[in-house]
């Protein structure tokens, strides 16, 4: 006898917390029970079944045997031959399915037809009898610990299936659990019943959780495993970006609006291209949202991520221009069309050749090429940038390789360096004839300096001239007052 009030509690609390089906684990437990049987009480080769009476707490144990004619069997004789041709490395059923579908006969699990319909008249070939055993409760230390073996066996097999018929269905969806821990690199994630692992690829780089805290990413794959279902968690997947706008635009909900490409560095920058098939229906303006509460929810959502959104275009020249906001360019110049012949991906592209102002050269390639790099993802062509005086100044592949290249030197560069390199020289042949005519000056200085000092006797005829001079000077003043 068992407890009921406890087995019902054990199947309730299962059924709620791990989604096992209590049919399930009833038919866990007779299998259980079963086992025990014939590991305690059995013979080798029987087939015992047990049934489990929920509402009186009994079980009750029948052996089963398959009622078989003699076509279906190997003759005695034929076994024998069988048993000495038998290679050492080849058993009885790989022998049997080699040959034919005769099975070997043995008394424990099969019952000939005449047998059985002394038993049961209408008995048919292939059909089961049932025989009733005898009812034991005491199982011993073996045989117990091999029933729970079997149960713990049932409840992985009923998790597994229960998980993968839940998150198989959210597949490509966003789900949300809680951070459980972070190790070598991948970050696992609680999602309730079963555990969700995030790589370090599809992590947004400077991200930090702590463990408890939530989080939502996309559900990228869904696959069983040895160890149990195998949930791929991402947060850096551009569909990851469609389906955050999705949730906070009735527009993409509803279909009237599209997105059509995303280009994403995951954690820097992306590009989303949007369509609207009503063309009352300001697309971009349905994903900015009204004072821009839309894209910042979901920017805020990717740790401030700079997010990019523009009109989609049928014109390559005008959807390429687009791409390259906010980058004014002059014009586009489509030089090859795409090769829609070519299976491989990095050879039917097209290539374009972008004009802008010097101004927005740097603007255009952006920061180590992102600009001209995501809109080449974005675009699907390859993309040159190129100044208005015809200097290619930046190459962008759909591989998002970007070759920036320095401009040659034009005509007017060459002149302005012949020009410094004249006034240059001329310079220095200048500076040696200044020093001299400085030296000559000199000279000449010091030479009328030589010539302005007299003679001892010179001096004092200067002296009394300039004497005489000052004496008629007084004497013509004095006069003058007296007067």
């Amino acid at each position: 006898m068992f407890d009921l009030k406890i087995i019902n509690s054990v199947l309730s609390e299962m059924e709620e917390e791990r989604g096992i089906p209590r049919e399930r684990m009833i038919d866990a437990i007779e299998q259980a029970l079963a086992t025990a049987y014939k590991k305690e009480y059995g013979k080798r080769g029987q087939i015992i079944r047990a049934t489990f009476d929920m509402n009186t707490g009994t079980t009750s144990f029948n052996q089963i045997k398959l009622v078989v004619e003699e076509s279906m069997v190997l003759p005695e004789n034929e076994d024998e031959i069988n048993e000495i041709d038998q290679p050492a490395n080849q058993t009885d059923s790989e022998l049997t399915s080699d040959t034919d579908e005769r099975v070997r006969f043995d008394p424990e699990k099969h019952i000939m037809i005449d047998t059985a319909r002394m038993i049961k008249k209408d008995v048919q070939p292939g059909e089961e009898l049932i025989f009733t055993l005898e009812n034991k409760d005491d199982f011993g230390r073996i045989a117990a610990q091999t029933a729970k073996q079997v149960i713990i066996q049932k409840i992985r097999e009923a998790e597994k299936e229960s998980a993968l018929s839940e998150f198989g269905q959210k597949q490509g969806e966003i789900i949300m659990g809680h951070v459980q821990r972070f190790e070598r690199g991948n970050l696992y994630i609680d999602l309730g019943r079963v555990t969700g692992i995030m790589p370090y690829d599809e992590q947004i780089p400077g991200e930090r959780f702590k463990p408890g805290e939530r989080i939502r990413a996309i559900l990228l794959e869904v696959d069983e495993t040895n160890r149990g279902v195998f949930l791929k968690l991402s947060r850096a997947h551009p569909d990851f970006l469609a389906l955050l706008f999705e949730v906070e635009t009735p527009e993409l909900q509803s279909g009237a609006v599209e997105i059509k490409a995303i280009a994403r560095e995951a954690g820097s920058r992306s590009k989303v291209a949007v369509f609207a098939k009503d063309e009352h229906i300001d697309p971009v303006g349905a994903l900015v949202g009204q004072r821009g509460v839309r894209v910042s929810t979901v920017m805020s959502e990717l740790g401030g991520e700079k997010i990019d959104i523009i009109e989609w275009s049928d014109d390559p020249a005008t959807f390429i221009e687009d791409s390259l906001s906010p980058a004014q360019t002059l014009s586009v110049s489509i030089e090859q069309m795409p090769d829609e012949t070519t299976n491989d991906k990095n050879d039917n592209r097209g290539y374009a050749v972008v004009e802008v102002v010097p101004d927005q050269q740097s603007l255009a390639i952006g920061r180590g090429g992102q600009n001209v790099r995501l809109a080449a993802k974005l675009t699907g062509w390859k993309i040159d940038i190129v100044s208005t005086k015809g200097e290619a100044l930046a190459e962008a592949e759909v591989d998002g390789t970007v070759a920036i290249e320095a401009p040659e030197s034009s005509e007017l560069g060459k002149d302005l360096d012949v020009l410094e390199n004249e006034d240059a020289s001329t310079l220095k042949e200048e500076l040696p004839q200044e020093d001299e005519r400085t030296e000559d000056r000199d000279r000449t200085e010091d030479t009328d300096e030589e010539d302005e000092i007299d003679t001892p006797e010179e001096a004092e005829e200067a002296l009394q001239v300039e004497s005489e001079e000052i004496e008629e000077k007084e004497e013509k003043e004095d006069s003058d007052e007296k007067k």
